[in-house]
């Protein structure tokens, strides 16, 4: 078993389909307020928020071979 990273609470790991859920012993899915705030802290970029010369550096950047 792991252990929540946020709240250290003994956790297993479901998978379905291609996402991996935390649950609980009782079976249950793992949701503490430490976790649920760290999501909410995500900054998120909007697509309009970029100019096409900005969009166009990071295209080239990924398509660009090692």
């Amino acid at each position: 078993m792991s252990k929540c990273k946020f709240c250290g609470k003994e956790i297993t790991w479901l998978k379905e389909k291609r996402k991996f859920t935390p649950i609980e012993g009782d079976g249950t899915t793992h949701k503490c307020d430490q976790m649920m705030n760290s999501m909410k802290s995500i900054r998120s970029m909007e697509p309009t928020s970029l100019s096409p010369e900005e969009i166009r550096k990071y295209e080239e950047a990924i398509n660009k071979k090692k």
